[in-house]
């Protein structure tokens, strides 16, 4: 990149720091505000308050880690405030692409070796994929094909977590936040975004959220469509199958004549599935095996209602002994099945677009151990990424949104950040 370049990126992140300056509050907020998302977006190993004070202030090291401590860790600024200014200035570069498609609902979990740090605790970890101590947030993301940006994020507490007065008061948990779970949150976020009118019609769940009945009939009630992963043993009917009330032959009692929809995907017929691709990968274009089949979903009939039928869909890749995806969808009924594959399958995009906050802006890098702190860092960091969203124009296509856009600072000479490896 030349000097030309680089100054006109610095002149645009200045102006976007500026936004954001207009709702942190006091004027003595800009400067470590400035700072601190200028240390996110520069290539250093850590995105920690330590080596960020390095970097920004080397020649006042001790002091400019204060100030951003102070900042992130105990500044009373809104995270909404900021995340709306964010979505005001990034969202209308995302449209330029194509409208916002999909409410991508996500949980992110960051590792941790101690107890102390709000809300960690020993549960499944994503990250490592299996169960291991460490902090989980619950997010919704606006999305199209082109990009994604976080626009609300909450740290989840375990139900001991959100009971122990004695952790909570030493960690500042707002007395207003109860134990919710996952989906619980999740709702809460997607009731918010109906309520502030952001865009976009549908909701896409994995398995991990998609399984809750509660949080899909709460989206249909708030009116917007969805895609939900599923478990293989969600019961369901099939065409021509009706509820029955007599003790089943198969199925629950309370779900008479339902099957599982792995006994479903079991049951189609050869000429059912078809070959489908879905988007162009890194090499060639990514495609699977699918079937699609309208279905009433077992739980909507618990409640005394008449199912709704919905499409059921399933992946089935060539070669495999058992089908790896499930999903349900609210989509259309005349969806064309290209189309239904493609918005199940647009959940990558907030896969790929957490790796880069976490590996580009340093999502994961809070070393504090309290709740504002958690969520101001967060939110700072989704500022920092949603200002390298806004600079697409000047990164080839499909390459990454790198956080090495300004020049790099100088540091003190043999500085090592708290955390960072040893050298080899």
């Amino acid at each position: 990149m030349g000097l030309h370049g680089a100054k006109d990126i610095e002149f645009r992140f200045a102006g976007y720091v500026e936004g954001l300056t207009s709702v942190i509050g006091h004027a003595d907020r800009a400067g470590p505000l400035r700072d601190y998302c200028t240390g996110l977006i520069m290539p250093c190993e850590r995105k920690s308050v330590e080596p960020m004070a390095a970097i920004t202030a080397p020649e006042r090291t001790a002091a400019q880690h204060q100030s951003l401590l102070h900042f992130v860790g105990q500044g009373g600024w809104s995270d909404t405030e900021v995340l709306g200014k964010v979505r005001e200035m990034v969202l209308p570069g995302i449209e330029r692409y194509g409208p916002i498609e999909a409410w991508i609902i996500d949980d992110t979990s960051f590792p941790k070796q101690g107890r102390h740090s709000v809300g960690v605790a020993h549960q499944y970890c994503g990250q490592l994929g299996k169960q291991a101590n460490c902090q989980t947030a619950v997010s919704l993301s606006l999305a199209n094909h082109d990009a994604s940006l976080p626009v609300a994020y909450r740290l989840y507490l375990t139900k001991a977590w959100a009971e122990d007065d004695v952790r909570r008061r030493k960690a500042g948990v707002p007395e207003e936040i109860t134990f919710k779970t996952k989906p619980e949150i999740a709702l809460e976020q997607i009731r918010w975004a109906c309520e502030v009118g952001l865009p976009g019609n549908m909701a896409l769940l994995d398995a991990g959220y998609g399984h809750d009945s509660k949080l899909r009939e709460g989206i249909t009630e708030l009116g917007k469509r969805y895609v939900a992963g599923i478990q293989p043993q969600t019961l369901v009917w099939t065409p021509g199958t009706r509820p029955g009330r007599a003790a089943p032959k198969r199925g629950r009692r309370d779900a008479a004549n339902a099957i599982s929809v792995k006994e479903v995907a079991f049951g189609l017929r050869a000429n059912t599935w078809r070959t489908i691709r879905w988007r162009e990968g890194t090499n060639e274009w990514l495609s699977s095996r699918f079937a699609h089949v309208r279905v009433s979903v077992a739980s909507s009939h618990e409640r005394g209602e008449k199912p709704a039928k919905e499409w059921l869909l399933i992946e089935w890749p060539e070669g495999d002994d058992e089908p790896t995806k499930y999903w349900l969808s609210t989509l259309p009924k005349n969806i064309s099945f290209r189309d239904l594959v493609d918005a199940a399958k647009l959940r990558w995009r907030i896969e790929r677009d957490y790796q880069e906050l976490k590996q580009e802006v340093g999502l994961g890098h809070f070393e504090g151990r309290g709740w504002r702190g958690f969520h101001h860092h967060a939110t700072l960091c989704i500022a920092a990424y949603g200002f390298l969203i806004s600079e697409t124009e000047t990164i080839p296509p499909s390459g990454p949104r790198s956080a090495a856009l300004l020049p790099p600072l100088a540091v003190p000479h043999g500085y090592r950040p708290r955390g960072a490896s040893l050298a080899a």
